[in-house]
């Protein structure tokens, strides 16, 4: 026989096998249908009845009557309405108890919120704005040293001193240029220059790039542009519109050099010359665009 054979005779026989104990339990099952009550239940639901008649006969209450007299108490029984309260008589409250009431809180507190901001503000305004400027920083009065320390640092820099918290290149400026100076220069200017010192900004008049020196042509020239000034910063060259920015030097009468970076002068305009100052040597920028 084959193996095909034998697959289907072992399928065959499972089934067969299946189908009959389907058969045998359902044999021996009580459901009689569905919702049908088994004979046990019935039996016991005829004794019960039977007992529940003999109780009456006697006399005695069952627990059906028990049950239908609760069920009759409970739907029964009528809900009493409580009697209304009398109306008691309003008595304005006392101002005293009573104390601040919503509004005047508000109010209150607007008006104190109002005043601190008013306040704050013009403790602000007077400490940023009418406070002294600090000395010792840039935008104030900067000691850059005694007069002959400057000298010397402008010796030791082949002819420049930097101070970088003062933002500004201090040159020497010639005395014999002076009667040119008292006709052209601002007079506020004119203590430092007496005493053969000039400071001036390094920032560019042209886009304001910081401009370095040149000790080869011992002039200032810009390396963004191309502008170019004399040593004391008056215009030789580029596309500045004027030489550079100086700021006023303050000597003390005991030598002290002090530069006032509070007070920004602008530079002179294009074509002064007070000192003849060509270039020293090659140009770091090129030759000069008179």
């Amino acid at each position: 026989m084959s193996a095909t054979g034998i697959i289907v005779i072992a399928v065959a026989a499972v089934v067969i096998l299946g189908a009959l104990a389907f058969a045998t339990l359902a044999r021996r099952s009580d459901v009689r249908g569905a919702g049908a009550l088994s004979s046990e239940t019935v039996r016991r639901d005829r004794s019960a009845r039977a007992q529940q008649a003999d109780a009456r006969e006697a006399g005695a209450s069952t627990a059906a009557d028990v049950e239908a007299a609760g069920r009759q108490a409970r739907t029964g029984t009528a809900v009493q309405k409580a009697a209304d309260p009398a109306p008691v008589e309003w008595t304005p409250p006392d101002p005293e108890a009573l104390g601040v009431s919503r509004r005047q809180f508000l109010n209150r507190a607007t008006v104190s919120l109002m005043g601190a901001g008013i306040g704050a503000f013009a403790a602000a305004s007077f400490v940023g704005f009418l406070w002294p400027t600090a000395t010792g920083g840039f935008g104030g009065r900067v000691p850059v040293g005694r007069v002959d320390d400057v000298l010397a640092g402008i010796e030791s820099g082949s002819g420049f001193f930097y101070s970088s918290v003062a933002r500004t290149w201090i040159t020497e400026y010639p005395a014999e240029a002076l009667s040119s100076a008292e006709d052209l220069y601002d007079p506020i200017l004119m203590p430092g220059l007496r005493a053969g010192l000039i400071a001036n900004y390094q920032k560019c008049p042209h886009l304001g790039c910081r401009v370095p020196e040149c000790l080869s042509s011992q002039w200032f020239e810009c390396g963004c542009h191309g502008s170019q000034y004399s040593r004391v910063g008056e215009y030789r060259g580029g596309p500045a519109p004027r030489g550079m920015d100086r700021f006023p030097l303050e000597i003390s009468p005991a030598g002290d050099v002090t530069v006032d970076t509070g007070n920004l002068i602008p530079g002179m305009p294009i074509g002064t010359n007070t000192t003849g100052q060509e270039a020293e040597g090659p140009n770091c920028m090129g030759e000069a665009d008179h």
